[in-house]
């Protein structure tokens, strides 16, 4: 699968959402931002692309379907983002686990050190 690149924005994209920050094999997701509702390839891109801050999405959002498999296209909601140990729920495709040190920056209520939801 290709994804489209209007659907996806970043700095250098592949077609599996792969970036100039972020290009290892496993680097295949792209994160709808809570600001603008647009996806991008990391934090990076969006703060490089848009014309705005980034805003994380809030703890009660868990089911916004804001997180896209870069291999198969699947739309993922963010509690089954956190929940489905760094492999596509869809296609089974390798998801970077160094993503998690990053969740902080996305989503709110979750520990920047673990990656996991904060009780």
């Amino acid at each position: 699968m290709t994804v489209r690149s209007d659907l996806v924005r970043g700095v250098g994209l592949d077609s599996e959402t792969r970036c100039a920050h972020y290009d290892s094999p496993r680097d295949v997701i792209a994160i709808r931002f809570a600001c603008c509702g647009e996806f991008y390839a990391c934090y990076d891109c969006h703060a490089a692309r848009a014309d705005h801050d980034a805003e994380r999405w809030p703890a009660d959002a868990r089911e916004e379907r804001a997180v896209l498999c870069g291999v198969c296209g699947n739309g993922l909601m963010i509690a089954e983002y956190l929940d489905c140990g760094h492999r596509c729920p869809a296609c089974d495709a390798a998801f970077n686990p160094g993503c998690a040190n990053h969740y902080h920056l996305y989503f709110e209520g979750v520990s920047q050190a673990s990656g996991r939801e904060r009780s």
